[in-house]
């Protein structure tokens, strides 16, 4: 298995966690010591992170995808009962996953032979 193939992998999983932890009842989602827009951030950007490096080749599109997908995942709120979407976590969440696909692909030029 390629490192490539193992950041697309986890690219998914970052991908699943977010809409599953998204969409289930609040009573159900894991509560940490981070604050709610750091939570937001740090997934969203270890989502970008991964497929920037999973998919190396399209940086531009995996940052549109995961700008489109933070909005899906807030008007999905809008149907989930007890959920709520908010503008502001739309804006954490695409700055961040687009913050993480840009780190990605700064240590990719660094490191080109550990990357890709």
């Amino acid at each position: 298995m390629t490192l490539r193939t193992l950041f697309q992998i986890a690219a998914w999983f970052f991908i699943a966690s977010i809409i599953a932890l998204s969409l289930v009842a609040p009573s159900l989602r894991p509560v940490t010591f981070l604050p709610h827009n750091l939570e937001h951030a740090a997934i969203f950007a270890a989502a970008g992170f991964a497929a920037a490096l999973g998919f190396p080749n399209r940086p531009a599109l995996a940052m549109a995808t995961l700008v489109l997908f933070a909005g899906a995942v807030e008007v999905a709120q809008l149907y989930a009962p007890g959920r709520h979407a908010s503008l502001v976590d739309f804006v954490v969440d695409a700055s961040a996953a687009c913050a993480g696909v840009l780190l990605a692909m700064l240590i990719a030029r660094l490191c080109p032979t550990g990357s890709r």
